[in-house]
């Protein structure tokens, strides 16, 4: 199949599927004649699992590790389960830091009136402050 239709099935931009290829996230396609990729299923597969894995907020190295793994088929999938781990508890640091920052920003909304003059706004006040 051709790139377009590729792209099409696995959900992707046509864009996405040229750099995944140069960053060898997918095998290079065999070259027709006429000089057009020529894509296998394999590679719908292939892209749907990146981009189910993008969604759940893997990076590409990550990915790139774990298509490694699914090619051991026959091993354990510990292997799987702690990365799967690891990414959650990264997540989860990162969902409390950003409790954090909406916390501390709901607190200078609460605190600025959103009248007056700009000079006595907390949230300008908050925003000058030098911490170093």
């Amino acid at each position: 199949m051709k790139i377009g239709e590729l792209a099409k099935r696995a959900e992707v931009p046509i864009d996405t599927v040229r750099y995944y290829e140069r960053e060898g996230l997918i095998p290079p396609p065999v070259r027709r004649a006429s000089g057009y990729r020529d894509y296998l299923d394999a590679d719908v597969d292939r892209l749907r699992f990146m981009r189910r894995a993008k969604g759940l907020g893997f990076t590409l190295q990550e990915i790139r590790d774990l298509l490694s793994l699914t090619a051991l088929a026959e091993d354990d999938m510990s292997a799987l389960n702690a990365r799967a781990q690891a990414k959650l508890q990264d997540m989860e640091g990162k969902i409390q830091s950003l409790i954090r920052v909406r916390d501390a920003l709901q607190g200078l909304v609460t605190a600025c009136p959103g009248h007056g003059a700009l000079n006595r706004c907390p949230i300008l006040a908050a925003l000058s402050e030098d911490h170093a």
